[in-house]
């Protein structure tokens, strides 16, 4: 909190912008799920289009880039083909945790996806990890433990959906290491690019080899597969693009994670769920894990999901 202040009071013309972005992008997050849930597509179907119709909406963009960089490096091409294929492993698999859990606890599963990158970069990278760290793992899956035994009791498909939620969680963090190495060479919007086009392509693949139809939906699903495109995949990721160009990774990395509340709050008045004591609980729980692994890293070090 003293961050935040400290920030305004020192600049306060200069990041109202920022943080109204943050806002927003925020607010886009926490929609993501309803609107998936909206949709009621196949999981791959659904991120099928929301990153192709992303993908078309900024090629222009991303054709002009391309050709005032000149040639681009080969190896970091692949690198961000591969944060494609994570990318639409992620999506299948959050998409469809949405459609036979609740929109809060897969977005909150979803989230856990710094613990996953931290866990990679010690046993991969050889990182060295802070007690901090095992602090906030040891309260994070505690929360799951709590969220996921209570759910499967009563409902063993909803366990389902957990596991599938968290197995999203574990693909993202493969996207976010492999977009890492590809941004040495590549901007944002290249590696972004080449990351949606190929996660087109697997998901397209995905939704053919489970024979799952590409069209002759309801308008309603075809609103809210465009609305997911535009307001997630577009919107939400371009104001939080922006506002880390104006504020500190410290600041809006933990405020990335009022998502699942957000989509929690949202999810009763909108798709009739209910907050229960276990996942009140089991959250609460999850988001200081996840908190205490923020604050174990460096500021520029700080990830958080965003669906």
């Amino acid at each position: 909190m003293r961050q935040y202040l400290a920030a305004l009071r020192l600049h306060p013309s200069e990041n109202f912008l920022p943080y109204l972005a943050l806002a927003f992008g925020v607010l886009g997050l926490g929609f993501s799920a309803i609107f998936v849930r909206w949709a009621n597509a196949p999981g791959p179907v659904a991120g099928l289009y929301r990153v192709g119709l992303a993908a078309a909406v900024l090629a222009l963009p991303f054709g002009r880039q391309v050709r005032r960089s000149g040639p681009l490096s080969r190896p970091h091409l692949w690198l961000a083909a591969l944060a494609g294929v994570f990318f639409a492993l992620d999506l299948a698999s959050w998409n469809t945790s949405v459609l036979i859990t609740s929109a809060a606890n897969a977005t909150l599963f979803g989230n856990t996806s710094p613990l996953w990158v931290s866990l990679a970069a010690l046993l991969i990278f050889k990182e060295t990890l802070r007690p901090a760290f095992w602090v906030g793992l040891a309260v994070t899956m505690l929360g799951a433990v709590v969220i996921l035994g209570a759910d499967f009791v009563a409902h063993p498909a909803l366990g389902a959906g957990d596991l599938l939620s968290l197995l999203a969680g574990f693909f993202y963090a493969g996207f976010f290491l492999a977009t890492e190495r590809a941004r040495q060479k590549l901007s944002p919007l290249v590696t972004w690019w080449v990351a949606a086009a190929a996660s087109s392509l697997v998901l397209l693949a995905l939704a053919l080899l489970l024979h799952q139809p590409l069209w002759g939906y309801s308008a309603r699903t075809y609103l809210n597969l465009i609305a997911i495109a535009l307001v997630t995949q577009i919107g939400a990721y371009l104001c939080v693009n922006y506002a880390l160009g104006h504020l500190p990774a410290s600041i809006v990395s933990p405020t990335l994670l009022a998502q699942p509340v957000l989509t929690a709050l949202l999810a009763v008045p909108l798709l009739g769920q209910p907050i229960d004591g276990a996942q009140l609980v089991g959250g609460l729980l999850v988001l200081a894990g996840i908190w205490a692994v923020h604050r174990s890293k460096q500021p520029n070090e700080g990830l958080s999901k965003v669906h």
